[in-house]
């Protein structure tokens, strides 16, 4: 072979060795979760206690009725606003995590838009019109939106600060923005189409919509994901939604994934 045919042969191999193999891509009908694990997915509560309360109760029957498998619990985020019992949601989960195992607690964007209040009320003000006026009087603080002032706000955010439980500001804190298990990947909202998954943008992970849902391509992982509101559960090739607006329809939605199976408790 000729030098030059032999250097450019060189080339192409060696650029095909070292380019990297392009992501697996999963549907739906395929994913499945490791073998012996089960999860429990729950969608955004909303400041329901009372359905959150109602939901762990059927799944603690669930688990009794299966067989072993060891069991994780893992919620979408929104725990907080519209619903009149914000607080008690989140006494609930913390008395969960102490006597449960394996409870992941991601982060939605109501939790981010009170930390942002938290911080700077006036900058945060926008989480009041997002329900966080509920939350507020979950904690004693009573405010009306049509009567909204700076000095109003400004004093709601420091009895807020006072009134919050430590443990309370730590679980917010501490939220994370996603989770992976076997062929899913667990966030609040979706994610950027076309950017890979440990390249994702936190505020896509919490806020993202229309180009999440309205793409039609395959992930490296399904995404099962809350934060659009849908009459019932939702099975795309390339996504789960399971948020049915439990703050107004009385339905907190909870999804069983083991094995290959997909069910709606």
């Amino acid at each position: 072979m000729p030098l030059t045919r032999l250097n450019r042969f060189i080339s192409r191999r060696s650029t095909e060795e070292t380019e990297p193999a392009l992501p697996v891509q999963v549907s739906v009908s395929a994913a499945g979760m490791p073998n012996g694990q089960r999860a429990y997915v729950i969608g955004d509560v909303h400041g329901r206690q009372d359905l959150l309360a109602s939901l762990l109760a059927r799944i603690a029957k669930d688990r009794t009725q299966r067989e072993d498998a060891e069991t994780h619990l893992i919620f979408l985020g929104d725990y907080v606003d519209r619903g009149p019992g914000s607080s008690d949601v989140i006494d609930l989960l913390l008395d969960l995590k102490r006597s449960e195992k394996n409870v992941i607690t991601l982060k939605g964007n109501h939790e981010s838009a009170m930390m942002s209040f938290l911080q700077d009320p006036m900058k945060g003000k926008r989480w009041l019109h997002y329900g966080g006026d509920a939350t507020l009087r979950s904690y004693g603080i009573d405010l009306v939106l049509a009567e909204l002032t700076e000095e109003k706000i400004r004093k709601a955010g420091q009895k807020l600060k006072k009134n919050l439980p430590d443990s309370h500001l730590q679980f917010i804190s501490s939220l994370e923005a996603s989770h992976v298990m076997g062929d899913y990947l667990f966030v609040h909202a979706g994610i950027e189409p076309g950017r890979p998954i440990d390249d994702q943008k936190e505020h896509d992970l919490l806020w993202i919509r229309d180009d999440f849902l309205e793409h039609t391509g395959l992930f490296e992982k399904v995404i099962v994901h809350g934060h659009s509101i849908i009459p019932e559960p939702e099975f795309k090739e390339n996504r789960i939604g399971i948020d049915t607006g439990a703050f107004y329809s009385n339905v907190l939605t909870c999804l069983v994934l083991e094995g290959d199976s997909k069910e709606i408790l």
